[in-house]
């Protein structure tokens, strides 16, 4: 089979990500071995490539928004079954974060194209109890950026704690955030998106967002909550600013820049707060898939060959990509 394997991570002209030919995977026990129909590809496998994330597998396979036919199956699951795989790979199931729900602050966690090979190649696996079943109604490559960026920002939403037809400011404008602006929408929030991207700016305006304009702007009303998408720790700062009392942003991604120094007065005085989002629950994935099979997403990407993925990865580094890359092996 084809794989790609970030041997050197590092930025262009320093790292060594290479395209092999390798043998198929093995799954092992209560592990399904899944040949792979589509996998997006996520900010965050930009972050594993170009080392803005620590190392935690040597020539790990990037890609955690697979989607893909079951050729060996395991428990729950039969041949031929379409399944999700996605970042969460496992947990302890023991610490006090399992067992209160919150799965995704596991110190033993472990996640799909850092800590085990992902979906940058024909054959992947997956423990069967990570897998997801997917909602009917979409084709493979619409379905593989509901995975991460999709669930990450349906997380990334409810830690916004956006009240009852409130008003959202999205900073940022790629893959989750598209999905997550049409999940607010769904529920009657007001949305305004702020991003530096023109053809960003317009689709969120076909998608529905009451305004949209360039990231350094200011919103054209207070905000009860925000989303900071874009890894760009300057931004955090007018967004903050951008909140009414009381008002919550949500940073979504995994790795974010330098954050400069706040005014407590202009920033964070009246009660507003800042919050992360670290990863996401199993809950969270099926609530989100459950959405997206009751209200259709309008999922829009942009296709690659397996065999262009350093491509798509330096078109989403330079925010040439249009919505979400999708590699199709």
């Amino acid at each position: 089979m084809r794989v790609w394997r970030v041997d050197r991570p590092g930025l262009p002209g320093t790292r060594k990500f290479e395209l092999r030919t390798e043998a198929v995977p093995t799954a092992g026990d209560g592990e399904l071995l899944v040949r792979v129909r589509a996998c997006g590809v996520c900010r965050t496998d930009l972050h594993v490539l170009e080392g803005d994330l620590p190392v935690h597998r040597r020539g790990v396979v990037p890609g955690h928004e697979v989607v893909g036919e079951v050729v060996r199956a395991a428990a729950g699951f039969a041949e031929g079954d379409r399944v999700g795989v996605a970042w969460l790979r496992g947990t302890c199931g023991r610490c006090r974060y399992c067992r209160s729900g919150a799965e995704n602050l596991c110190p033993g966690s472990t996640y799909t194209g850092w800590d085990a090979d992902g979906g940058y190649a024909d054959y992947t696996t997956v423990p069967a109890a990570y897998a997801h079943r997917l909602p009917d109604g979409y084709s493979d490559a619409e379905l593989a950026p509901l995975l991460c960026a999709g669930i990450i920002g349906f997380r990334a939403l409810r830690r916004a704690s956006l009240p009852a037809q409130g008003r959202l400011g999205i900073y940022g404008f790629g893959a989750s955030a598209h999905l997550a602006a049409q999940v607010a929408l769904a529920q009657g929030a007001t949305v305004h998106v702020l991003t530096r991207s023109a053809e960003a700016r317009r689709l969120a305006l076909e998608l529905g967002a009451a305004s949209a304009g360039d990231a350094a702007d200011e919103p054209p009303e207070p905000l009860d909550s925000a989303i900071l998408f874009a890894p760009a720790g300057e931004l955090v700062l007018p967004a903050l600013a951008a909140l009414d009392r009381g008002g919550t942003l949500a940073i979504a991604g995994i790795h974010l820049t330098g954050i400069p120094p706040l005014d407590y007065q202009r920033h964070l005085f009246q009660e507003r707060q800042l919050r992360s989002v670290t990863a996401n629950t199993r809950e969270d994935a099926r609530d989100f898939l459950a959405f997206a099979a009751g209200h259709h997403l309008h999922v829009v990407t942009s296709p690659y060959a397996l065999a262009d993925a350093d491509r798509a990865l330096a078109d989403l580094a330079a925010d040439r990509v249009h919505g979400a890359a999708v590699l199709r092996p």
